[in-house]
């Protein structure tokens, strides 16, 4: 849609392969190594996609991960793992985006992905559903704390969608099970969640913040 991209994350033979596939496409695009756990890694990921790319005016923050087990097996080092990712990672990571943003008196767009689990209920999720919860509640206080400095701080809240995560699980008869539970019985794409974030990123949601937007297929029906 026009806007140079800083792709980044852990695993940079990946995000390589992106950047050259983007590349092809006629786009612009920066692999950015980044563990969002580490805040040093934060910080120079941010000022090496402003010093390569220009300033960050939108931040799409989808780091994110699950420990598969029900709340009688949770250990307290996946309890901190997914907390450390899901929600830590994700407050420090638009803490300092949002603090350039304000530092260039610039605003600009932040966009959670957050979960369907944030409201609902999810079996087997029951940590993941949390880190979710409060990714939702930090959209909100953000949006409200950044108003004035014209930063809209919205959330995804996707349902499930088909993922190298999760595609084992789909394929098994467990998996089966809950599809056809959905209304639908069909799983999401990566790019059903398209149009809504292309939406949260410009110019469009001028009027929309500290918003939750739910995309799941009526799955949480």
């Amino acid at each position: 849609a026009g806007a140079a991209v800083a792709i980044t994350g852990r695993r940079v033979d990946r995000l390589q392969a992106l950047r050259a596939e983007i590349e092809e496409l006629g786009g612009r695009a920066l692999a950015v190594a980044l563990d969002v756990t580490d805040p040093a890694s934060i910080k120079e990921c941010v000022e090496t996609t402003e010093r390569d790319l220009g300033p960050v005016d939108i931040l799409v923050n989808n780091a994110g991960m699950n420990v598969q087990a029900v709340p009688a097996e949770v250990t307290p080092e996946g309890f901190d793992t997914m907390f450390d990712t899901n929600v830590r990672g994700a407050f420090f990571m638009a803490q300092a985006v949002g603090l350039s943003m304000m530092a260039r008196s610039a605003g600009g767009r932040i966009i959670n992905i957050a979960s369907i689990g944030a409201f609902t209920q999810l079996p087997g999720l029951t940590i993941y559903c949390m880190t979710k919860a409060a990714v939702a509640m930090m959209t909100k206080s953000l949006a409200k704390e950044w108003a004035r400095k014209n930063i809209n701080v919205n959330a995804m809240c996707p349902g499930f969608i088909e993922t190298e995560l999760n595609s084992d699980w789909f394929q098994s008869e467990g998996g089966q099970k809950q599809i056809k539970t959905w209304p639908r019985r069909r799983l999401g794409v990566e790019s059903d969640l398209d149009g809504t974030l292309l939406l949260l990123a410009s110019d469009h949601s001028r009027f929309i913040t500290g918003s939750l937007f739910t995309a799941d297929d009526g799955q949480s029906l």
